[in-house]
């Protein structure tokens, strides 16, 4: 198996946009599928991703230049986050983990309701979990809440261009085999989105990057597998439970078709958005008021430089 990691740009978003809560997930799903993965004697197999994106999420962690008494990790998995972490402790990581050197506790809850009081963590974390939310805005205004000012969150969810040669490939298939597609990749949040998400919920500062990591494979059914490993099979409400054996082949021979490698291998692309917020605080740095600048751009040119 091989892995690119392909940096593609980086952000600053300042706008809003309102928004309304949505129920496009089975939840209880979602939770069948993940217990099913980690029951499985080789689930360490499948976290190569969420394991690349929990290392890069911590990098930017260590971009701050300040220590955390107290960290929140919302979704951690296996502590993907925290086994790269030395910078915070104590830790609270949400849902299942393994073991990891920093000291932390681990509560059993739900992503989109949060059991902290207000002001009560100093970072929030979440990589590879929040795209399975149904109320994404609401769940960023709970963060929003469990971070004391000048509070900063820093996460990683899949995005929307998320195993387009996937999709496209059954899409094609069903549309020539059955004559109609139904969707079979979950929806995902696009990055256009995501900054206004984000102050929506209040958060300042914002950032958000991306990062395309293309995983080779065998072939379709390698990724479709690999997909049912991790936990990350569709949970949506509409998706389509039976998927059938002639389209399933006309779709693998689609993928190789459209986006076979030289070497006989295909791709599949993941779509990684990183955002860094931060709550609020008298001492952050404001930008100057409108029209306080002395200088104007047109005397630029007028400036003398010496070296």
């Amino acid at each position: 198996m091989n892995i690119t990691v392909k940096s593609l740009r980086s952000l600053r978003c300042l706008s809003s946009r309102q928004g309304g809560a949505m129920n496009v997930f089975d939840r209880s799903m979602k939770r069948k599928q993940k217990q099913w993965a980690s029951s499985l004697l080789d689930s360490d197999k499948y976290d190569y991703l969420r394991d690349e994106a929990g290392s890069r999420v911590a990098d930017r962690v260590y971009d701050v230049s300040r220590t955390f008494p107290l960290a929140l990790d919302v979704g951690c998995g296996k502590s993907h986050i925290a086994e790269h972490l030395s910078k915070v402790e104590p830790f609270v990581i949400l849902q299942n983990r393994r073991k990891c050197e920093i000291p932390s506790h681990c509560v059993l809850a739900d992503e989109e309701f949060l059991p902290f009081k207000e002001n009560t963590f100093d970072l929030v974390l979440s990589s590879m979990s929040l795209h399975w939310i149904n109320d994404l805005p609401g769940a960023l205004r709970q963060i929003y809440q469990v971070l004391k000012p000048d509070g900063v969150f820093i996460g990683a969810m899949v995005g929307g261009e998320t195993l387009y040669e996937l999709r496209c490939s059954l899409q094609l298939a069903e549309l020539e085999r059955e004559g109609g597609f139904a969707p079979h990749i979950s929806p995902y949040t696009a990055v256009t989105d995501l900054g206004n998400l984000l102050g929506q919920a209040g958060f300042n500062m914002l950032t958000v990057d991306i990062d395309e990591v293309q995983v080779n494979y065998p072939g379709m059914l390698e990724v479709m597998s690999d997909l049912q490993g991790m936990g990350e099979s569709n949970c949506a409400w509409n998706r389509k439970s039976l998927l059938h054996r002639d389209t399933i082949l006309a779709a693998a021979a689609i993928y190789k078709e459209m986006y076979g490698n030289e070497d006989s291998s295909v791709p599949a692309t993941f779509q990684i958005l990183y955002m860094i917020g931060w709550k609020p605080h008298e001492s952050q740095a404001k930008p100057a008021k409108r029209g306080s600048a002395n200088v104007s751009f047109a005397d630029l040119s007028k400036i003398s430089l010496t070296f």
